[in-house]
């Protein structure tokens, strides 16, 4: 059976991308309409980015320890 911490990580990770992919579809279409409110667009944005740094960092921490 594998380890509780990264079956954690894991299940953390498939919501940080499911709501990072999410955020991209309601950028898009947000960016596409005339009347876009630009300080909620920014926001989206920055959560986006946000949610990127996340994955990474738990990409990082899933990644096995290799020595040399």
């Amino acid at each position: 059976m594998g380890d509780p911490g990264s079956e954690f990580l894991r299940e953390r990770l498939l919501a940080l991308r499911t709501e990072h992919r999410d955020l991209d579809e309601v950028i898009e279409r947000l960016s596409r309409s005339p009347t876009t409110d630009e300080l909620l667009l920014r926001r989206l944005k920055k959560r986006k980015l946000q949610l990127k740094d996340f994955i990474a960092r738990i990409e990082s921490k899933l990644i096995p320890d290799l020595e040399a």
